[in-house]
């Protein structure tokens, strides 16, 4: 039989929120299980799926299913089979097939000769509505793999170190990463202890390693044990109870999604190198089915961490089903009754989300398609705002900006500027899909917003925007973060942009940022006002003592101040810090957008930007992902060279204290330019 495109079909968003389930509750504190502490929303059980054809004469039509199945034709409940092959007749009819399964994602996969599940069925939930399905064509195309049965791929690795200690055994295996730890050549049977660290000090600390397993095995029955939860490390200490009890040797099943990895980047600075190449394998440990936050510790998909990584993303493999995957785990079903990850920032991201989506791929039939899911999320956005028209905290949202201490009661000028580019977004999409309406209101609402907030927010005398207004009081309190989105989002004019850079990026009397998390929108923004020799410094600075303190990926937190154990510390916590966090990552981000200097004009970057900056560098090249193909930068303090292989690409550079531009050639020859 001919598989032609087959591929497992099932109602639209249903298998990333039932993986979205799946992976959540995989997150563990010492064998105990540490759910969300928000909704996770679940699958329809019960869907039916309809497809209409025109045969010249019976087909032979295999039919599999993730869960009980019934097929009928023409609505008709006595022409219903439940058979895997069915003699389809010929002339138009209309197939339809039920589906049901509570434990797992109501799935089809069809298999004939010219009827075959793909993106042209439809689905319902029983709603009166039909949908187009939901797909991961590249993913699940198999019959022979379900959408309950998707795994990431898995490598077999070895330790660089393992030592005999006075009970046991601790192993080393060279740098963070993510797996099942396997024992093989295993002698005697015993109960086995295992204590997993991201640092030496965690893995030998009996009493508080975050992580561990607690397993039965028996090399009588079985040679070969691999431990069947993934853990996050990169030190284990293995203790049997019983003295007889040996293996041969350990490994683990590196597991990982595979990506491509599409930039390259290398520098005249060997520090900076270092620190593009272990941010790009940080951000690639927590690329998964969806953008962690952390590896170890949380394992959760939040909002405010997956926006930085979906624009890590675009610098380094631009995947784009991940991001979609992502997103739609994110918002989950209606109704809302509280925001994304219960943060009411963290619900403004996820229209940025969907804006960065479109800028840098294109993709205009992903983004239709959560038209609705938008809307909705809007209108319970906006009936949190207050009289005169600001967004504020109600009292079970959480307020959150960033780890600091900062008070985020009342009018907070970070969450306007934020609310004022998501509402840019839903006009924008509004209008792909012919409403309007709504895309006039949302337009105007954006900019009554934007203008609202810089007038009452924006302090002449100090330089910028004050953060909060509480009890009808404007407090005096300046801080960069919602100075920062400004400068990113282009709120600010020239003159606020210099006042802002001066009295507020770059005065040390204004409350300094110490997360990654924000430094990544901090960092971000002083490039925006030219500070590329500032940034650099930073950089080599912050990621590069994280390094020279042993680091194989880039942390949650750093403080320089800090010594010895106290860097493993946080929320009250030992081993409480992540090693390994994907928004420590964001050097990937500044060195493509702004030291290489690419950037989409139009979407799917059919036109975009490339102004190099060495920033203090004597040379770099680099390579980076622009759509459907590469755009090669080479910079020295002499000249400038670069090609493309695809859009309309424009060299933008400066020289004798001015600026030119000129266009990318994509026939594989170089654009060259003296400086």
């Amino acid at each position: 039989m001919t598989r032609n495109n087959a591929h497992w079909i099932w109602y639209p968003g249903d298998w990333e929120i039932w993986l979205h389930e799946q992976v959540s509750v995989r997150r563990e504190m010492r064998e105990v299980i540490f759910p969300p502490f928000w909704r996770l929303d679940q699958h329809y059980s019960s869907v039916i799926f309809s497809y209409k054809y025109e045969l010249n004469q019976p087909e032979e039509v295999r039919f599999i299913a993730d869960g009980q199945f019934s097929v009928y034709l023409d609505g008709k409940d006595n022409d219903r089979y439940h058979d895997e092959t069915v003699i389809l007749p010929a002339g138009e009819h209309e197939l339809l097939v039920a589906v049901y399964s509570k434990e797992s994602v109501p799935s089809l996969y069809v298999e004939g000769k010219t009827i075959f599940s793909s993106d042209q069925w439809k689905v319902s939930c029983y709603d009166k509505h039909w949908r187009q399905v939901g797909s991961w064509a590249k993913e699940l195309s198999s019959p022979e793999m379900s959408p309950s049965q998707y795994r990431l791929a898995t490598q077999l690795h070895s330790p660089t170190e393992v030592w005999d200690t006075e009970d046991g055994w601790l192993v080393d295996f060279g740098k963070e990463t993510f797996g099942y730890l396997q024992l093989n050549g295993i002698t005697g049977k015993s109960k086995v202890t295992v204590y997993y660290g991201e640092s030496k000090t965690e893995a030998q600390d009996r009493e508080h390693s975050v992580l561990l397993d607690q397993v039965n095995v028996d090399g009588t029955v079985d040679s070969n044990f691999t431990f069947t939860k993934s853990r996050a490390f990169r030190y284990v200490l293995i203790v049997p109870d019983s003295k007889e009890f040996t293996f041969e040797s350990i490994q683990m099943h590196y597991e990982y999604l595979p990506v491509q990895y599409r930039s390259h980047f290398r520098s005249s600075n060997e520090r900076l190198n270092k620190i593009w190449d272990t941010s790009m394998y940080t951000f690639h440990l927590n690329t998964r089915e969806f953008f962690f936050d952390g590896i170890k510790r949380d394992r959760w998909v939040w909002s405010g961490d997956a926006y930085q990584s979906f624009l890590m993303n675009y610098y380094s493999f631009y995947d784009p089903d991940v991001v979609k995957r992502t997103l739609i785990a994110l918002r989950g079903k209606d109704p809302i009754v509280t925001h994304i990850n219960t943060i009411l920032d963290y619900s403004l991201y996820w229209f940025n989300g969907i804006y960065d989506y479109y800028l840098y791929t294109g993709d205009v039939e992903f983004v239709k398609t959560q038209y609705e899911n938008m809307v909705s999320l809007m209108d319970f956005c906006l009936d949190r705002r207050n009289e005169e028209g600001f967004m504020e905290g109600k009292q079970e949202d959480w307020v959150f900006v960033d780890w600091s201490d900062i008070d985020n009661r009342g009018e907070v000028s970070t969450i306007q500027i934020l609310l004022s580019r998501s509402l840019e977004t839903m006009s924008l999409v509004a209008v792909m899909v012919d409403d309007h309406e709504r895309a006039s209101i949302y337009k105007r609402e954006a900019k009554e917003l934007r203008k609202k907030t810089i007038d009452l927010f924006w302090d002449a005398e100090k330089g910028g925007l004050v953060h909060h207004r509480y009890q009808g009081e404007l407090k005096d309190k300046i801080t960069k973060y919602p100075n920062m989105f400004a400068l990113m989002f282009g709120y600010f004019n020239d003159d606020q942009k210099n006042k802002v850079k001066e009295q507020v990026m770059l005065n040390p009397d204004v409350q300094a940022i110490k997360t990654p998390y924000m430094r990544f929108f901090e960092l971000a923004a002083l490039c925006e006002v030219g500070e590329h020799r500032f940034v650099l410094n930073e950089m080599l600075d912050y990621w590069g003592g994280m390094l020279d303190l042993g680091a194989t990926t880039f942390w949650e937190e750093y403080d320089p101040t800090q010594s010895g154990n106290e860097h493993y510390q946080m929320y009250d916590m030992k081993y409480g810090k992540s090693l390994c966090h994907a928004w420590g990552a964001s050097p990937i981000y500044l060195i493509g957008k702004y030291f290489l200097g690419v950037r989409p004009l139009k979407p799917g970057y059919e036109v975009y930007e490339v102004e190099p900056q060495l920033g203090g560098l004597e040379w770099f090249e680099g390579t980076l992902p622009v759509g459907n193909g590469e755009v090669d930068i080479y910079m020295d303090r002499e000249k400038i060279q670069v090609r493309s292989s695809f859009g309309k690409g424009e060299l933008k550079y400066h020289k004798d204290h001015s600026s030119y531009k000129k266009q990318i050639p994509t026939d594989g020859s170089w654009l060259e330019v003296q400086l």
